[in-house]
């Protein structure tokens, strides 16, 4: 997993060949969910259904 001096740390991995991950910014706790097929992928942040990102308690 991440080093204790970067600022990403991946909480969650799914699949091989497509890959799903989630990322929490260990600084603001914001959840991110990078998804990734083949040449393309993609970072979004997770959001609630008010649309207010996904915040980790403890970061």
């Amino acid at each position: 997993m991440a080093k204790s001096d970067e600022r990403f740390e991946k909480i969650y991995k799914q699949g091989k060949m497509t890959i799903t991950e989630i990322w929490v910014d260990k600084v603001t706790g914001v959840n991110y969910l990078y998804h990734i097929d083949g040449y393309s992928g993609g970072l979004t942040p997770l959001l609630d259904r008010d649309g207010k990102p996904i915040i980790s308690p403890g970061y």
